[in-house]
Formats: C-alpha cells, sequence, structure tokens
C-alpha cells in the first residue's frame, strides 16, 4: 500500500469577533476571569446567514487553491462537525456541491472535537487502501448555534470557524506523510461532554474533562509518536485540540515537545470543536511557524471523552 501526506492546508473564520469584554455585557463575567480559567480573548461567530456548509467550503477551496487542485480531482469529501442541524444532505455533500465537484463520495464524521484527526485517519486509510487518490478532508462548527448565552461556564468557550485539508497519495518512493493514528474514547464517560436535546446545547462537567486531560492524554500522545517511530523531542510542531490554554500547555510540556512550536489558537479563536486542529495548523502553515517537510503532531481529544492523534509532515 502506498503512503498519503497532506498536500495543503486551508481555514476560514467569520468576520465578527466577540471579545471577553462583550461577553461580560451579557453574562456574569470578565476577562481577567476568562483568561485566568481558559486563556481565551476573543472568538470569531458567524451570523445567522453562515451555516456550518458555508464555513467548511470555504476553508476547502483555500485548501485547494494552495494544493493546486480543481475540485474535479476530488473523489472524496469527509466532513468532520457534530452542529449540523439538518440531517440530509450532509454536510459533505453541500460543501461538494458548493464547490461544483461532479460526483465524489461524501461523509459526515461526527467525533466532536476530536473528528478532524478521525476524519484524516480514514482519509489515509482510503487513498493507503486504494478506495481514492485524493481526499478533502474538513473540521467545521458552529458551535454558537449550540450555546445557551446564558450559561457563563459554557459561552465564554465556544468559536465559530473550519479549516481543511488536502490528502493525496504520496508519489512513488516518498515517505508517508500521515503517520500511523493512534484512537480510541472512554465510553462510560460520554456525559463529560455533551450536546444534546431540543434545541441542542453543549454542555460540559470541566473539571472531569480537565483532570482526564491532564492524567490520561499525556501518555496516549507520546504512543502516537512512538508509533510514528518519531521521540516527542523530534517534533516540530504541536497542534492539540484548541479547548483551554491550560490543558494545552501543560499537556505539550509532559509530552516531552521540548523543540516544538505549540499553537495556541485558542486565545484569539475558543473552542471551535472539530475546526480547532485544522484551523490552528493551517495559521502554523501560513505564519512559515513550522517549515515544509517537518513533523507536526496533531491531536484532538473531548467529546465522548474521544481522542486521535497522528504526526505528518508539514505541507
Amino acid at each position: 500500500m502506498i503512503g498519503s501526506r497532506i498536500a495543503a492546508v486551508g481555514h476560514y473564520q467569520p468576520a465578527k469577533v466577540l471579545t471577553n469584554e462583550d461577553l461580560a455585557g451579557m453574562v456574569d463575567t470578565s476577562d481577567a476571569w476568562i483568561t485566568s480559567r481558559v486563556g481565551i480573548r476573543t472568538r470569531h461567530i458567524a451570523g445567522p446567514d453562515e451555516p456550518v456548509d458555508e464555513l467548511a467550503a470555504h476553508a476547502a477551496a483555500k485548501a485547494l487553491a494552495a494544493a493546486g487542485r480543481t475540485p474535479a480531482e476530488i473523489d472524496l469529501v469527509l466532513l468532520a462537525t457534530s452542529t449540523a442541524i439538518d440531517r440530509s444532505p450532509n454536510m459533505a455533500a453541500r460543501v461538494a456541491a458548493r464547490l461544483g465537484m461532479p460526483g465524489p463520495a461524501v461523509m459526515d464524521i461526527n467525533v466532536v472535537c476530536a473528528g478532524f484527526t478521525h476524519a484524516l485517519a480514514t482519509a489515509d486509510h482510503a487513498v493507503r487502501a486504494g478506495g481514492a487518490s485524493r481526499v478533502l478532508v474538513v473540521g467545521a462548527d458552529k458551535m454558537t448555534d449550540v450555546t445557551d448565552w446564558t450559561d457563563r461556564s459554557t459561552c465564554v468557550l465556544v468559536g465559530d470557524g473550519a479549516g481543511a485539508a488536502v490528502v493525496e497519495a504520496c508519489p512513488p518512493g516518498q515517505e508517508a506523510g500521515i503517520g500511523p493514528v493512534l484512537w480510541g474514547s472512554v465510553p462510560e464517560m460520554g456525559h463529560a461532554v455533551r450536546i444534546e436535546g431540543t434545541p441542542p446545547r453543549f454542555a460540559q462537567e470541566g473539571q472531569s474533562v480537565y483532570r482526564w486531560a491532564a492524567t490520561q492524554l499525556p501518555v496516549i500522545a507520546r504512543q502516537a509518536c512512538e508509533k510514528a517511530g518519531l521521540a516527542p523531542e523530534d517534533l516540530a510542531g504541536v497542534v492539540l485540540h484548541q479547548a483551554n490554554l491550560r490543558i494545552i500547555e501543560p499537556l505539550a510540556r509532559r509530552i516531552g515537545a521540548v523543540n516544538a512550536v505549540v499553537a495556541r489558537d485558542v486565545i484569539e479563536s475558543g473552542n471551535t470543536s472539530a475546526a480547532s486542529i485544522p484551523l490552528a495548523f493551517s495559521k502554523l502553515v501560513e505564519q512559515g511557524a513550522v517549515s515544509t517537510g517537518e513533523p507536526v503532531l496533531l491531536f484532538g481529544f473531548g467529546g465522548n471523552l474521544s481522542y486521535a492523534g497522528q504526526v505528518v509532515r508539514c505541507p
């Protein structure tokens, strides 16, 4: 089986920015309270006329342009989201229609905050098995659609956005650019992060998630590096799910990624769920913070207490 690689990435965020000061006028909170607990200062908010598939299509178009590919060259679209309001057509199909793709396979993947890294692994497997030659992988969420804006424990966390990657087969003789995935879940703790009800609303048990992330995830993330044949100190970049700066920074240290650039996009974007990893990764690439070919750990975790991580080579 041939390996796969990320040819290019792209991201998109809505124009409207909601600051901590804005939130302080909506609920009983303050900039100091929010930054001290989660590190977030701003987040981007989509309007009522900006659905999930529109956010996704913007990010996808940028990734395709960066890869020098046309929509017609994509034969599989995988879209990670947990905030699609409609069941059908799914978001992947709607993105394909928006971009004018002639007939790709289209699938949505709902693993909440770990959705993008699950979708990336699925794309890698599809290419390796010969089921696809070029895959568009998108993480997109409109968390503000499922937010209770009177609940200060959750409304201060979320933002909207999308990130995308074009995955394709490696040229003959080239080392694989997407390493083996390490994934799993803790099903009995699925109650810790929820989007439930009618209308659906986001809720979480913050302390349970924090303790799980702090105690369990460093070992799992190091195992993802081992599967790629790398030591953590060999990493040039680390992109963790952008949930909370108080989780991201200690987790990166405990992994042992002492030489890596650590994505901290949560500060300006908040928690964008499945969009957070591709959004933060695309920004690192755009800024030149990580060079082409360097190894980067992508590690998603959260909803369902699911996790998935792999080492990729920077496009």
